[in-house]
């Protein structure tokens, strides 16, 4: 699952057809806790906010529980308590990245991949949403989709080799709109895998 990414650039907004206007400043190399560029569905247009990469459920007490809830397994997302809620408001939202980085054991190590396009274009990742009150403040998180991919050519590489091999999930452009406007009963015929013949990946150590 993935716990870091690199985000888009300012300078890419434009190579995914999208809104250029964001208002906030980011890193440019995201962990849990930090500050995400998202897009979502506003009332009239698609909109830019800055989130915490890590789902804020509105019952918690503080910004702990980021640090564990930066996926949610589409097969569970509907019944635990961190994202139950922001998926059946059917809050989903994307995130533009350049990358996404997963441990690659090799000789028994673990070694930082990166994971991206063949053609080095940015791309959208399946994502819910949430608005919470953390004493006082107001909270906006995220948390990445994520899917099974034990037989997928790319991502089973990753992880340790007895753990569960999971993907984010790709919304190509065609589908951005539909995927923002969907509702928690469609959802689920979005939960794909990336296609293998568009990206790759490479040791990517720090």
């Amino acid at each position: 699952m993935c716990a870091n990414f690199h985000p888009i650039t300012r300078s890419q907004i434009r190579l995914l057809h999208l809104p250029e206007a964001i208002g906030f400043d980011f890193s440019d190399d995201l962990y849990p806790l930090n500050d995400s560029p998202l897009i979502f569905a506003g009332k009239y247009e698609i909109e830019w906010r800055a989130v915490k990469f890590g789902m804020i459920p509105k019952w918690a007490k503080d910004l702990k529980i980021g640090r564990m809830t930066y996926n949610a397994r589409t097969e569970t997302v509907h019944e635990k308590p961190s994202f139950k809620n922001a998926w059946y408001h059917s809050q989903f939202a994307l995130i533009p990245v350049q990358t996404i980085y997963e441990p690659k054991y090799v000789d028994g190590k673990a070694q930082r991949w990166g994971i991206y396009r063949n053609d080095g274009l940015p791309f959208t990742v399946a994502a819910i949403y949430e608005n919470a009150m953390i004493n006082g403040e107001q909270i906006r998180s995220m948390s990445m989709l994520t899917i099974n991919s034990e037989h997928h050519t790319l991502m089973k590489n990753f992880h340790k080799p007895e753990d569960e091999k999971r993907s984010i999930i790709v919304i190509p452009e065609q589908l951005r709109d539909d995927w923002l406007h969907c509702n928690f009963e469609n959802a689920p015929q979005f939960f794909v895998n990336m296609p293998t013949t568009e990206f790759t990946s490479s040791y990517m150590p720090r």
